[in-house]
């Protein structure tokens, strides 16, 4: 029996990397008989957002790492520096304890020393985000160069250890490209699990697009976008769902006329019950990990016009067949598609099946199965 340890880190508030890591191991503790351990880092007592099987034997080391979060800059350098010792500390006397034939990290803190760590386990490594966005150091205090120069080595300092793994797990062809240094390299997608058998008719005037309220997301350039829509169509409306400041967005929009026909919404509990009261989904990120909301609209019958935004829209969508990829950035061709769509429903209906194909490539049972091999070739 293999024994498997995940380090998760966080469980205590909704994310993308807290979904799928605890249905992976979810998943791997209803099919397998992998003797499954997971480790913690956050406070301790508080309770966990996603559920984890009782099979799996799990730690809290309670570092609580996100204390450092409010910390002023001189206070945050010290308590890291403490904090990072007593868990690489306990990393260890864990690891030697369970002695496990695979431990598995998330390239956070832990991809640091896990390596170095002789406990005789095989080390795997999956990467939730994409080279081009990830330990990008951007300090507005400092000069260009200056950032440039200290993301450079902080990106050296990774690939030296990635390069020791076993295996390197990317989300997306497109992002393998983007790590030339490794030989070490494996892709497997993210999967959408949902037990949903909610479907659209594709008959309703309206267009979704889910995410957080952030610059990535790229909501600003949608609200854009709709205003070349709402002029063509203005009896279709744009629904955006999502965490964080929706205000300021909805305020975008209302400056530029659009208040009847956008609404940006708080995030919901049934999203899919959102993708089936639409017709269209549109991606307008302008950078992604992978892009799960892509697949989880597919699923329900929505064809798609998203940027081609790095990484993960190009790896899902097949152009033209389930959706449109846009040149990232282009405002007017995202208006184009959409409108394109909103006028040829025939087009939509096609689309939307074939989109509901294409979702099914990143079931959990499919996605999973490649994880699995993965662990018996180790």
């Amino acid at each position: 029996m293999k024994k498997i340890v995940y380090f998760v880190g966080g469980l205590l508030s909704p994310n993308g990397m807290g979904a799928i890591l605890s249905q992976k191991i979810n998943y791997l503790a209803e099919h397998t008989n992998y003797d499954l351990y997971m480790i913690l880092t956050e406070k301790a007592g508080a309770p966990w957002f996603y559920d984890i099987n009782p099979k799996v034997k799990w730690v809290n080391f309670d570092i609580n790492f996100d204390e450092l979060d409010v910390m002023p800059i001189y206070k945050k350098v010290l308590f890291y520096w403490l904090k990072q010792c007593k868990f690489r500390q306990m990393f260890t006397d864990y690891l030697m304890k369970v002695r496990p034939d695979i431990t598995v990290s998330i390239c956070r803190r832990e991809i640091n020393f896990i390596n170095n760590i002789k406990d005789g386990s095989k080390k795997v490594a999956e990467i939730h985000f994409a080279r081009p966005f990830y330990r990008r150091f951007e300090k507005p205090f400092f000069p260009k160069l200056i950032n440039e120069w200290i993301s450079n080595l902080w990106v050296g300092s990774l690939i030296k250890q990635l390069k020791r793994l076993d295996r390197f797990v990317v989300l997306t062809k497109e992002d393998s490209k983007n790590w030339p240094e490794l030989t070490n390299l494996v892709v497997i997608p993210n999967f959408v699990f949902s037990n949903t058998s909610l479907k659209s008719d594709l008959s309703s005037k309206r267009v979704v697009a889910v995410g957080r309220y952030s610059w990535q997301k790229g909501f600003d350039m949608l609200i854009d976008a709709w205003k070349i829509v709402s002029a063509r169509h203005p009896d279709w409306h744009l629904d955006i769902y999502g965490s964080g400041d929706n205000i300021s967005y909805q305020k975008l929009a209302d400056e530029l006329c659009l208040s009847s026909s956008v609404t940006c919404h708080k995030s919901v509990d049934h999203v899919y019950e959102k993708y089936s009261e639409s017709s269209i989904y549109v991606l307008s990120s302008r950078y992604e990990g992978f892009g799960l909301v892509l697949v989880e609209a597919m699923g329900t019958g929505l064809p798609v016009v998203s940027f081609a935004c790095p990484c993960g829209p190009r790896d899902i969508i097949e152009d033209g067949v389930s959706g449109y990829l846009v040149e990232a950035g282009d405002v007017r061709k995202m208006a184009e598609k959409i409108c394109y769509l909103i006028e040829n429903r025939d087009v939509r209906e096609s689309m939307g099946q074939a989109a509901i194909a294409r979702a099914g490539m990143f079931s959990r049972d499919q996605v999973m199965h490649r994880w699995i091999e993965l662990f018996e070739s180790l």
